[in-house]
C-alpha cells in the first residue's frame, strides 16, 4: 500500500499533513479499509500515481488527461476557495519581478520563460493557453523542476517570466522572502484543480468519504494551514476537456535547463 499528498508539502506544513491522514486513515478504517502508517512524500510522482496499490495522492491535472486517467479512479476535488476561481477550481499567477517595468503580456514574447515540468497543467500548460491566446508563444524557456525554483529563478535574474499554480504562488507569498521581489502580472483562466486518484477497484465513495470527514475533523488552525475549506466532485470529463500543448519538438526553441 501507498498514499501521499506530496503536491503542497512544505516543512511548514508537514505537521498538518500528517495530522489530516491520520484522520484519514482512521475513517477508512472504520469501513474496512487497510492504508499505510505513514505518507510516502518522498516517493517518485509516477511510481506513486502508477502504484497497484494506491490508497490516494494528488496528482496534476495535465498528467491525469494524458497518462492517467485510464489507469486509476478519480476519486473527488480538493477545494482550497482561491480567490477569483469557483468551488474545486485553480488558476495560475504569472509572475515577473516587480522592478519589471512591462505591463502587458504581449512585452515578454522574447522573455525568457522559466517552468517546473513541460506535463505541469499550471505551469506550462496554462501559461501556453494563455499566451496563445494572445497571439504568441514564449521562444526560450528554462525548466526549473519544481514552482519554487521557477519563482527563484525568476526572483535572481536568471529568467524573467513563469507560471505558477495559485495555490503554490499563495504560500510563497507566506514563507518565502524572494517572493517579495515579484508580482503577478497577469493570471490564467481557472481549470478544476488537483485531482485526488486511488488505483482502480478501490472503492471512490468510501475513500471520498473518509476524507471529507477527515477535513471536518481537521483543527482550524490545520485547516488553514492546508487551505483546505473541503472537497467537491468534478466529473472526469471536466479534466479531460482541458486542451494540451504541443509536444516539445513543437516548441520554437529548444528547451535549456539550469
Amino acid at each position: 500500500m501507498i498514499a501521499n499528498m506530496m503536491m503542497y508539502q512544505r516543512p511548514q506544513l508537514e505537521q498538518a499533513h500528517n495530522h489530516y491522514w491520520q484522520l484519514i486513515r482512521k475513517h477508512l478504517a472504520m469501513a474496512g479499509i487497510d492504508s499505510p502508517d505513514s505518507l510516502s512524500q518522498n516517493a517518485e510522482e509516477f511510481f506513486v500515481w502508477t502504484h497497484p496499490k494506491l490508497v490516494l495522492s494528488q496528482t496534476c491535472g495535465m498528467p491525469y488527461r494524458l497518462w492517467l486517467h485510464e489507469k486509476v479512479e478519480l476519486v473527488g476535488t480538493p477545494n482550497y476557495q482561491l480567490p477569483g476561481c469557483d468551488a474545486g477550481y485553480y488558476r495560475s499567477a504569472i509572475i515577473v519581478r516587480r522592478d519589471d517595468n512591462r505591463s502587458h503580456i504581449n512585452e515578454f514574447q522574447n522573455a525568457l520563460f522559466a517552468y517546473n515540468q513541460s506535463f505541469s497543467q499550471s505551469g506550462f500548460a496554462a501559461a501556453y493557453q494563455h499566451t496563445m491566446q494572445n497571439g504568441f508563444w514564449f521562444e526560450r524557456f528554462v525548466q526549473t523542476h519544481q514552482h519554487r525554483l521557477s519563482a527563484m529563478a525568476v526572483a535572481n535574474g536568471d529568467a524573467d517570466i513563469a507560471s505558477l499554480d495559485a495555490l503554490s504562488w499563495q504560500l510563497m507569498c507566506v514563507y518565502e522572502p524572494f517572493a517579495q521581489a515579484l508580482r503577478v502580472l497577469d493570471w490564467t483562466e481557472p481549470t478544476p484543480t488537483l485531482p485526488i486518484i486511488t488505483a482502480k477497484g478501490q472503492p471512490v465513495g468510501t475513500i471520498y468519504a473518509a476524507m471529507d470527514a477527515a477535513v471536518n475533523e481537521l483543527s482550524n488552525t490545520d485547516r488553514r494551514l492546508l487551505s483546505l475549506k473541503g472537497l467537491v466532485k468534478i466529473p472526469k470529463e471536466h479534466y479531460l476537456a482541458i486542451p494540451n500543448p504541443p509536444e516539445q519538438a513543437d516548441w520554437p526553441a529548444i528547451s535549456r535547463k539550469l
